[in-house]
């Protein structure tokens, strides 16, 4: 079964691979959603770290047909 919105490769000539990173908040797990949504799935652990003034995580996502 395919959609028209399948595609092979990432939208708008990403890498499929990307790096999320950003401060710990609502706009951060909000950025994270919307990779979902897009066809973009979760790889790896999320990291966290304290950069003295705030929190700032960072998520991995891969493009859904990427090999892995």
């Amino acid at each position: 079964m395919s959609d028209d919105n399948s595609t092979a490769a990432p939208p708008d000539g990403k890498s499929p691979y990307r790096l999320l990173t950003g401060k710990d908040d609502h706009h951060f797990c909000q950025r994270v959603s919307e990779a979902l949504e897009q066809g973009w799935r979760l790889y790896g652990s999320p990291a966290i770290t304290f950069n003295g003034e705030y929190c700032v995580v960072a998520q991995a996502v891969i493009w859904k047909d990427a090999a892995h």
